[in-house]
């Protein structure tokens, strides 16, 4: 049995570094170009190392907007992945062990959310926007934020919860528990592999999006980071080292947050495919 166990952990291993080396190749590249002038790009083959490294093109990078750019975007995301963790974990609790009429039609409905592309309602929400009074204003973007991630998220989190035991709700019934305890003190800590994994799955869509905080938003004030990359583009497109600075700076957060996340992410996505 070990002995075939050997192999098979060394090619678990050969490809997990194969799979590191073409996900961390990108990003070693725009570290590594952020360190150098603005001419050495174009002298030197691309691969190389930085001849003289310079911490310039991050200082520019961080003595201008960045930071206006970056809370606001860690405001946007921490506060619509609050919402959609509380309003999915609700519901999935719901369709997953309260019984009513017509929940598998609602649970469909909801679900058939996620084939209805998001660029079909920019119009509608860009007028709802406006009329509300939240036109520029980086609140305008939690509610797209979480509707849109609110049925993959009930669709993960409810398979998740339909995988606990019925017997600790049961005993938590039987001790005079009702259902928003059986929730609150069952459920709800037993999901956190799940919750982990719809949290982070939503944060890194979240954190990428362009379209909607170009479409309601338009002061510098009130922009995210996928704006700022925009905007340091058309203002420094000769100057390929700080554009790779502002790209390296931008994906620093989220890859701190997957590398403390990664085991929560694992577990939840793995969860629905394993029974018992």
């Amino acid at each position: 049995m070990n002995q075939r166990a050997t192999p098979r952990m060394a090619m678990i291993w050969f490809l997990a570094i194969v799979w590191v080396l073409i996900a961390g190749t990108p990003f070693v590249f725009m570290m590594m170009t952020g360190f150098k002038a603005q001419f050495e790009l174009l002298t030197n083959p691309v691969w190389a190392l930085p001849q003289q490294p310079t911490f310039e093109n991050f200082l520019t990078v961080v003595s201008g907007k960045f930071f206006i750019f970056l809370f606001n975007s860690v405001l946007v995301v921490a506060v619509s992945v609050m919402l959609i963790v509380i309003i999915s974990a609700m519901a999935s609790y719901v369709f997953a062990r309260i019984r009513f009429r017509f929940s598998n039609v609602l649970f469909a409905l909801i679900v058939a959310g996620l084939v209805i592309p998001i660029h079909v309602t920019l119009i509608p929400v860009y007028l709802l926007t406006i009329s509300i009074g939240l036109y520029d204003q980086i609140w305008a973007l939690v509610g797209p934020y979480v509707a849109f991630n609110i049925p993959i998220s009930i669709f993960i989190l409810t398979e998740f919860m339909r995988q606990i035991p019925g017997e600790l709700e049961d005993a938590a019934r039987i001790d005079g528990c009702g259902p928003m305890r059986v929730f609150f003190q069952i459920f709800l800590p037993l999901s956190r592999p799940g919750l982990a994994a719809i949290a982070i799955f939503s944060a890194v869509a979240l954190w990428n999006e362009f379209v909607f905080a170009f479409v309601l938003t338009s002061s510098t004030n009130n922009r995210t980071l996928p704006l700022a990359i925009w905007e340091y583009q058309g203002e420094y497109s000769a100057n390929i080292p700080l554009i790779m600075s502002v790209l390296t700076l931008s994906a620093l957060p989220l890859i701190v947050a997957y590398l403390f996340g990664q085991e929560g992410f694992v577990k939840g996505m793995m969860a629905g495919a394993l029974k018992g």
